[in-house]
């Protein structure tokens, strides 16, 4: 129930990649940014609906030269950035290259991660009453040693 359309693709893809129907999925997604001993902020919120390759053609153009591809391979599907600056999906985005910080909850800004900051990526889908959560996800940068 969660599969929507995705962004019209322009110019038309190579035959392989066609496709017909909703191939992308409705997953809301959030990212915090937390520094060490501060509480989590919302930095991100975007959507899985706004994957410009949805996944059966990110899977057709991985495997189209030979990748054997097999059951319980890990796979990325890259950055997902929605259409305002507070659904972007990477740092470079959201902080305009380091020339607009972020402001965090404790006060500090953010141009870039910093050593002991933690990420934390939360997702979910929902509709019509039923909700799937995927958790969180959560890495701390350690710093070099």
């Amino acid at each position: 129930p969660f599969r929507v359309k995705g962004p019209e693709q322009f110019p038309h893809v190579l035959p392989y990649l066609s496709f017909d129907g909703e191939k992308n999925y409705d997953i809301t997604l959030e990212v915090l940014i937390q520094p060490e001993k501060s509480e989590p902020t919302i930095v991100s919120r975007s959507n899985f609906k706004y994957m410009y390759w949805n996944i059966a053609q990110q899977l057709a153009h991985h495997t189209v030269n030979g990748c054997n591809i097999q059951v319980g391979d890990m796979y990325g599907s890259g950055t997902i950035s929605g259409p305002s600056p507070g659904s972007y999906g990477s740092m470079l985005e959201l902080a305009w290259n380091g020339q607009r910080p972020l402001h965090l909850a404790d006060g500090s800004e953010r141009k870039f991660l910093l050593d002991n900051d933690t990420v934390i990526i939360r997702g979910h889908a929902e509709k019509d009453g039923i909700r799937i959560g995927f958790g969180e996800c959560k890495g701390k940068l350690l710093g070099a040693l």
